[in-house]
């Protein structure tokens, strides 16, 4: 039974993988690895109800924390040794159940993640990363001087997210997610995005000065 599920799954993943071709040759190999981590997480242990492909939020729930496999915080960031990570949404949140059922039991860097829906920006500086949610896209400014000096990856889904000083935008592909990286906004959070990660994503800049 096990070598069944196992070549259904591999099967599964190899079809995904060949999304990889317009990148170049590393990129083509990351891009596959990257996707085969996020569709993992949505596949393993969770029934044949799960075994359909995963939902939007699904997959952005996996990339959230794949997200932060692909960066390191200082480590200053966590209050202690045996701190969590925590993933926060802020605003009205679109992932429901979906994200604390894809992350349940998983680790980054030995430490338990912890997902926080938080009411206010000003909490914000407690999280590793942080999901903006389209509800807020008006407070972005304020957003950004809430986590001034922090480091907090800022994760977003709307349109100018990453220019307008987000580190990482969400982008729908015909029912894929791609996703962008500001990285000037990634080194004012003090935080440093693996290359591999960068190889994956559009690379976009500050809009106009003053951002973070």
């Amino acid at each position: 039974m096990a070598s069944v599920l196992y070549k259904m799954k591999r099967n599964h993943n190899l079809e995904r993988a060949r999304e990889a071709t317009r990148y170049g040759r590393q990129g083509r190999c990351w891009l596959a690895v990257f996707i085969l981590a996020a569709t993992g997480l949505c596949t393993c242990g969770r029934g044949a109800a799960q075994e359909s492909a995963p939902t939007e939020y699904q997959l952005k729930a996996a990339f959230l924390f794949n997200f932060a496999k692909f960066v390191d915080w200082p480590a200053g960031s966590f209050a202690s040794p045996e701190a969590p990570f925590s993933i926060c949404i802020l605003g009205a949140d679109p992932f429901g159940p979906v994200i604390d059922e894809t992350l349940r039991d998983q680790r980054i860097d030995g430490r338990a993640v912890n997902v926080k829906r938080l009411r206010g920006a000003t909490q914000l500086r407690r999280c590793q990363v942080a999901f903006i949610s389209a509800a807020e896209k008006n407070s972005l400014p304020e957003i950004l001087q809430s986590v001034r000096g922090a480091n907090v990856l800022l994760v977003g889904e709307t349109a100018g997210f990453a220019a307008g000083g987000g580190a990482i935008q969400f982008e729908m592909d015909h029912h894929r997610v791609r996703f962008s990286i500001n990285l000037e906004a990634a080194e004012r959070a003090g935080l440093h995005v693996s290359s591999r990660l960068l190889s994956l994503a559009m690379i976009v800049h500050d809009a106009g000065a003053g951002k973070g």
